[in-house]
């Protein structure tokens, strides 16, 4: 039987009064028996609008209609057909604006929980499987990988099923990029991001950490020295920006990714990390989007009571709604319209307070967008230790500064077309390097376009 229910089944989380104290994942996984009723609510579209709103074109029909019908593992196969990160995805695409939004089920109650359904799939999967896969043959070319974030992994896995040797390097110790880095425990745990890195060096690819292309070796060295035929640029957005205002440089400010990297790579949150991270009892976090709310809800998990400063009104808040939920659940803060102008510090050259203009809303432009616009004499300050700087990253320049002939854009992301190919013969780019940070599955659709684009180029 159908199930016309017009609501998703509610995904089952910790208490938030008991996970805004620890790192551990908040959504806890629907059962069998919740993942079938939810699969129920599927119509099987015939013209599947749900894969039009897939960056990767899962077959999202079908692998539902086999969780439905109990056949876990035939939806698992059908899932990853398309998805080299399935498990990840699950967690962190924002299907609501993606292949939910599509949902002819949306329109008159609630989408069918696709992405809760995807990461059924793949966490049953890798609880009652090994990773163990049949290393294709080889065909007898090299390609390069720059970046183990997603789009690198995307590119990477695909080439290596078309026996190709892939060589991945990633800058820092760890593999995963943003993965690992930048998406705190709570939202995607390291065993997930390990067991998927762990699939794709079954499959043969190579994975080189603490190695800095531009620094460690270039590109051309990598083509000219190395063999490499192909090189995909998947470097992420990682440089940081500020605000430019009074007092950034103090003791106590950080860029979201160096907290968040502290965090989730160096473990700083524990209690005999030999590189803790000072957040105090009170931290307030500038910026509206994903990366604010990972650094709020860790600085709220060391302690701190936290605050989030948004220029601009809840309305137009660029995180996920269900982020937004879990960190007021949580006990975290908003101050909405709200802009620092300058940061200020105690006799110790460490920060105590942020002072803030209120701001307001203009009359919307031709665009249709509304510019938040100060208020004038509408100050005010708000007690801090600490103070996290998450409007947004731009890509780092040192590939564009060590690569001769590749093209870029005014702010750093690098010129591609529409298959990934550069202004260098043989290197392609994808993900947030050419178009800014973005999200997990559009950077990995990047990757699987170049690939196949790289194949090509190979052999000809």
């Amino acid at each position: 039987m159908p199930n016309m229910s017009l609501k998703k089944n509610e995904m089952p989380v910790q208490n938030p009064h008991v996970r805004n104290k620890n790192f551990e994942e908040v959504a806890l996984g629907y059962t069998e028996e919740q993942a079938i009723d939810e699969a129920k609510r599927c119509l099987n579209c015939k013209n599947k609008p749900c894969v039009k709103g897939c960056p990767v074109q899962i077959d999202i029909p079908s692998f539902i209609q086999q969780v439905a019908e109990g056949n876990f593992e035939e939806a698992y196969r059908i899932i990853t057909e398309s998805s080299s990160l399935p498990a990840v995805c699950g967690r962190v695409c924002p299907q609501e604006t993606q292949c939910e939004a599509k949902c002819v089920r949306g329109i008159k109650g609630e989408p069918v929980a696709i992405g809760r359904l995807e990461r059924f799939v793949a966490d049953r999967h890798n609880a009652q499987h090994e990773t163990t896969v049949e290393k294709p043959v080889s065909n007898g070319h090299k390609a390069a990988v720059i970046g183990s974030g997603p789009s690198g992994l995307a590119c990477a896995g695909d080439l290596a099923r078309k026996g190709y040797d892939v060589t991945v390097y990633e800058a820092l110790h760890v593999a995963g990029g943003v993965l690992s880095y930048g998406i705190p425990e709570f939202r995607l745990p390291k065993t997930i991001v390990q067991k998927e890195i762990d699939g794709l060096k079954a499959l043969g690819v190579k994975i080189e950490t603490n190695t800095v292309v531009g620094k460690t070796v270039s590109i051309d060295e990598l083509m000219k020295e190395e063999g490499f035929e192909s090189v995909f640029i998947g470097s992420g957005a990682g440089l940081p920006r500020f605000m430019n205002i009074k007092g950034e440089n103090l003791n106590g400010v950080y860029s979201a990714n160096e907290f968040l990297t502290r965090i989730n790579l160096m473990k700083a949150y524990k209690p005999d990390s030999s590189t803790p991270v000072q957040t105090g009892k009170k931290a307030v976090i500038v910026g509206g989007g994903n990366v604010a709310m990972d650094a709020a809800r860790c600085a709220k998990r060391m302690g701190a009571e936290v605050y989030i400063v948004y220029r601009r009104t809840e309305n137009e808040l660029p995180a996920r709604a269900e982020e937004v939920e879990h960190a007021k659940e949580e006990g975290i803060i908003f101050k909405f319209l709200t802009n620092p102008v300058e940061i200020k510090s105690d006799e110790k050259g460490w920060v105590k307070s942020i002072v803030c203009q209120q701001m307001k809303l203009s009359e919307p432009d031709a665009s249709g967008r509304a510019k938040p616009v100060p208020v004038p004499d509408a100050f005010f300050e708000i007690e801090t230790d600490s103070v996290i700087m998450s409007i947004g990253t731009s890509p780092n320049p040192l590939i564009k500064s060590t690569t001769d002939g590749l093209d870029t854009q005014k702010w750093g992301g690098i010129i591609a077309d529409e298959n990934g190919l550069t202004s260098k013969e043989g290197v392609y780019a994808g993900g947030d390097a050419v178009t800014g940070a973005a999200t997990v599955i559009l950077a990995m659709g990047a990757g699987k376009t170049a690939a196949a684009a790289m194949d090509e180029y190979m052999q000809k």
